[in-house]
């Protein structure tokens, strides 16, 4: 199902025939949660999944309702957008793959929330040679005025200091979050032993870090 979701804004020319798939993907949703799922290969396995995992019908929403507000083609207009953008597609994914592994924590969704967003981030600078390869850029507006470049400036592919400054902003807003991911956790773990620094449990690597790890090698596989 995510596979087609990302597809469908690349594959098509007029938003109408998006709008139409991305119907088709809520009504599926509805309807695996009637226990009545469509028959479809992709529907079909994502019923067993949820009726498996009891995986919760909001994120799966969430990912549609977001990807379908995206058809319209506009650059963000800031980095808090392209951070909500995140949330609801990339965080909302982790938030089911936590739920697929039977963790259901308030701490691993924390850690989960940042990661997803520095991801959606980092998948936002990725693509942008070849979205400006077809014209278009989709980097924060605020940014990008802040150091006076255009989009006219990426697409031409100027490497000026100022273009550089761009990326360097939205970049390290990634690093942010994957920096308060580790530090949350040492916190969290110090408040544990009431910020007893030699307590030996503070020496220990976070448990958060196979999540992390997960999540590292699902990026680089899709």
């Amino acid at each position: 199902m995510w596979n087609w979701l990302r597809q469908i804004k690349d594959s098509i020319t007029q938003k109408t025939t998006g709008l139409m798939r991305m119907q088709f993907w809520r009504d599926a949703v509805e309807d695996i949660y009637s226990d009545n799922p469509p028959h479809q290969p992709v529907a079909t396995e994502l019923w067993r999944a949820v009726k498996r995992h009891n995986l919760t019908k909001m994120w799966f929403m969430k990912i549609i309702d977001e990807r379908e507000k995206n058809l319209d083609d506009r650059p963000y207009r800031n980095i808090q957008e392209l951070e909500t953008y995140a949330e609801n597609t990339q965080s909302a994914l982790l938030y089911l793959t936590l739920e697929t592994l039977g963790v259901r924590d308030i701490h691993a969704d924390h850690a989960a929330s940042h990661i997803g967003k520095a991801q959606g981030i980092v998948t936002c600078l990725r693509a942008t040679p070849y979205h400006c390869t077809r014209q278009k850029v989709f980097l924060p507006m605020d940014i990008c005025m802040l150091h006076g470049v255009s989009q006219e400036d990426f697409i031409r592919g100027k490497q000026e200091k100022n273009v550089r400054d761009v990326i360097y902003d939205i970049a390290s807003q990634a690093h942010i979050h994957l920096e308060h991911v580790a530090l949350d956790g040492y916190l969290y773990n110090m408040r544990k032993v009431d910020f007893n620094i030699f307590h030996p449990s503070l020496q220990k690597k976070s448990t958060l870090l196979p999540l992390y790890l997960y999540i590292r090698s699902w990026k680089k596989t899709y």
